[in-house]
């Protein structure tokens, strides 16, 4: 395979991944709305909610161990 054909192969196949982004962000749009289009700021705080519950419900499981503990003594 020539350079200038692997050049164009690979053009070409950028190109196609790109149309294929659009089309789905377009789609996306479309289906969910304007509004609700996921972001990378909107997975970021997604993930510190996460995080949150995750440390809530790590914190009320200690509390519950150590009233546990507690009455048994």
């Amino acid at each position: 395979m020539t350079s200038e054909r692997a050049n164009g192969l690979v053009h070409m196949t950028r190109t196609v991944c790109s149309v294929a982004a659009d089309l789905a962000q377009n789609v996306e749009r479309a289906v969910v709305g304007p509004a609700r289009v996921r972001t990378a700021t909107g997975n970021a705080w997604e993930a510190v909610l996460a995080d949150r519950a995750r440390a809530s419900q790590r914190d009320e499981a200690r509390r519950h161990l150590a009233t546990l503990a507690a009455t048994r003594r």
